[in-house]
């Protein structure tokens, strides 16, 4: 399909620069099956769901990915600003740098700053390999905990690039972009529909006869590039690792065998559990990488209901929701959100779409 069929007008000012608070007083814009759009709250999620819906969340947890230093080792020792995005081993990173151009292969990087103790007070690296799009493989000089331990000192939260843009990352977006599900570290942007949840929230859910399951999904930064090809057959998603357990599988395929439905809170859920179901829409144990790209005509197997927030124009996350209920009812409703004040992306406020084919 034609990426600009994907394309619409967002005012700069509906970008959300900070959270709710709390976090589940958001807005939420319920897309119904048959395109009807109800202006709610994310407080009102349980009267939307039934006794026995199953919501499914990533337990993702974000890493203190951006990291700034210096090429070092050469005349001159210009500053690189690396986002890492996906562990290739206990020692090497693939990262995305800036500016690409300044790097070679065999280049040393120091990263490290002032006020901040890293074990010898810097964190050195060797540009292994670099690929076309600045993407590059690091070869760091810790191992194991002790680079975990190094990158948490050095590093900061990798804030998505609109909102980096209009102002740095500070300590209060160190708990305001992890959810309250956050455990197992490996992301480097948030699950951010899981970030509206609060523990009273889950307790009406709960209370509604309502479960909740965890999978995770370590989200890369790919989730925030736009789509530069012309055509969405040309565009190459960025694989993301992820895992479902087996005891996670047996009740979300008993609850869809006792009629009940799975909802799942966020893109990210989405993707995993889509590339884990089967041809039968059963879930099996999924352990592994996934870059399942999901655009308009895409047969839905596992997922009833989808809570997510507002997305970039052009984005692969556009063409998720607009393949989930329908291309025009969700341009309508992004629509009826940016004339009616809803904040957008990350921080902003939340949709509720139930799937147009059920």
């Amino acid at each position: 399909m034609r990426t600009d069929l994907f394309d619409f007008d967002l005012p700069a000012e509906r970008i959300a620069l900070r959270p709710a608070s709390p976090r589940d007083s958001a807005r939420m814009l319920v897309v119904e099956a048959g395109g009807g759009l109800r202006d709610q709250g994310v407080g009102d999620l349980p009267h939307w769901l039934k006794p026995g819906d199953q919501i499914v969340v990533n337990d993702t947890k974000v890493i203190a990915a951006q990291l700034a230093g210096r090429r070092i080792g050469r005349a001159t020792e210009p500053k690189i600003e690396a986002t890492l995005i996906r562990r290739v081993d206990g020692s090497r990173w693939q990262a995305l740098v800036r500016p690409a151009k300044k790097l070679v292969e065999g280049d040393r990087i120091r990263f490290g700053n002032e006020g901040k103790v890293c074990l010898l007070g810097h964190l050195d690296a060797e540009v292994e390999h670099k690929g076309r799009e600045g993407e590059v493989t690091l070869s760091f000089t810790f191992h194991g905990p002790a680079l975990d331990q190094a990158i948490a000192d050095l590093g900061a939260t990798p804030l998505p690039p609109y909102i980096a843009s209009k102002r740095p990352a500070d300590e209060q977006d160190t708990s305001d972009y992890q959810t309250m599900f956050a455990a197992n570290e490996g992301a480097v942007a948030a699950p951010t529909a899981g970030l509206h949840f609060t523990p009273a929230l889950e307790a009406a859910l709960c209370a509604r006869g309502i479960g909740l399951n965890r999978v995770t999904l370590h989200v890369g930064a790919g989730t925030f590039l736009p789509v530069k090809a012309e055509d969405t057959a040309g565009h190459r998603m960025h694989a993301e690792w992820g895992s479902l357990s087996t005891e996670t599988a047996a009740a979300l395929n008993a609850t869809r065998a006792g009629g009940g439905r799975i909802v799942a809170v966020g893109t990210t859920s989405l993707r995993l559990l889509e590339s884990a179901a089967r041809e039968d829409g059963t879930i099996a144990p999924f352990e592994g990488e996934t870059a399942i790209f999901i655009t308009p005509g895409y047969p839905f197997r596992a997922v009833d209901i989808l809570m997510t927030n507002f997305h970039l124009p052009r984005s692969t996350l556009f063409m998720l929701v607009s393949a989930f209920s329908g291309r025009e009812v969700m341009q309508r409703a992004y629509a009826h959100a940016i004339a009616g004040g809803y904040r957008f992306y990350s921080y902003g406020d939340a949709c509720l779409l139930f799937r147009s084919d059920v």
